[in-house]
């Protein structure tokens, strides 16, 4: 259960290239319009994150309940999200989506924000969840920086762990490496597209909070940052407590926290990954005996499309859906 595992993913023909799968989804997959119904889950620091529930669980509930932790300035929206809480409903399990501070749509209080290796909000909810449904089993998805802090967590809690099991897919488990990586050759293209959102993120605050003076820059410095290296120095690692981006890199990284897991967890990663390289992959040595790697030569991120150009299959549903059901019955 500990090695890397060749998997049955295959992309569809036409679609091999990295690009094409990780931006599929986003360009062509219709987006569905999902009853929710939003809980407004109040944080220690005063803070708070909106989850989203689709078919919000009775106290009394019995089958089980899966959080879903999105991407980097992913949510609600996100097509990958949508598509996996379509297929939970439908396979018996109630999905509630976690979003991380300011991602559903309204700014959170505090002038700080989040980041890939904060696990106390998820702490907090995934506790919050284990009270006020006792009878009901509750599971964990992350996709890529929700993947890496979830896989922190897990390592954080060892034994102590409230989960049946966990996926994690596509996570940038050692986040010096993918700050490189996506600042080379065509990967620059999605570090100006997710640096946009950050930055407008961060301007939004100077309206609200003394910016300037908590993190020694002004708004037009802000709008000259131009990778992830430059962001997380001036406003990710000061305003979290870190000494620099380096520090914050090395302290999040989830690859090291990865051999204390003892909650089943899966894996799943692409070796053509465009936002990182396979060099944050752990090895054997790190793994946990109750982690599965599972490690397809195609896929890119949070893509894995199987089927036809024109009848596509989303295959990581379709993983998680059969990694869950195993667990449910071991």
């Amino acid at each position: 259960m500990h090695s890397k595992n060749s998997i049955a993913f295959r992309p569809a023909f036409g679609l091999k290239n990295p690009h094409i799968q990780t931006l599929y989804s986003t360009l062509f997959r219709k987006s569905k319009a999902l009853d929710f119904e939003i809980e407004r889950f109040a944080l220690s620091d005063g803070d708070f994150v909106e989850c989203f529930w689709y078919q919000k669980a009775m106290p009394t509930q019995k089958h089980p309940i899966v959080v879903l932790f999105h991407g980097l300035e992913g949510s609600y929206l996100s097509p990958y999200i949508q598509g996996m809480i379509e297929t939970l409903l439908t396979h018996g399990y109630t999905p509630v989506l976690m979003h991380f501070r300011g991602c559903s749509g309204k700014e959170n209080l505090l002038s700080r924000a989040y980041h890939s290796g904060d696990t106390s909000d998820a702490k907090a909810w995934i506790d919050a969840l284990h009270r006020a449904y006792p009878h009901a089993p509750l599971f964990a998805i992350g996709y890529s920086i929700g993947g890496n802090m979830l896989l922190k967590l897990l390592g954080e809690w060892k034994a102590d762990s409230p989960l049946v099991a966990m996926v994690s897919i596509s996570a940038p488990q050692q986040l010096d490496i993918c700050a490189n990586h996506i600042n080379k050759g065509f990967a620059k293209i999605y570090q100006y597209h997710l640096m946009r959102h950050l930055k407008k993120s961060l301007l939004q605050k100077y309206k609200t909070h003394p910016m300037q003076s908590l993190i020694g820059i002004n708004e037009n410095a802000v709008k000259d940052l131009k990778t992830f290296w430059d962001f997380d120095g001036a406003y990710t690692a000061p305003i979290h407590g870190f000494s620099s981006a380096k520090e914050y890199y090395a302290l999040s990284s989830a690859k090291q926290y990865i051999k204390y897991i003892c909650t089943p967890t899966l894996i799943i990663h692409a070796i053509d990954d465009p936002f990182m390289s396979s060099d944050i992959l752990p090895s054997k040595e790190e793994l946990s005996e109750h982690v599965t790697l599972e490690v397809s030569k195609h896929g890119g991120h949070v893509g894995f499309i199987s089927g036809s150009i024109f009848r596509p299959k989303y295959w990581l549903e379709e993983r998680i859906i059969t990694y869950f059901n195993q667990q449910k019955v071991s």
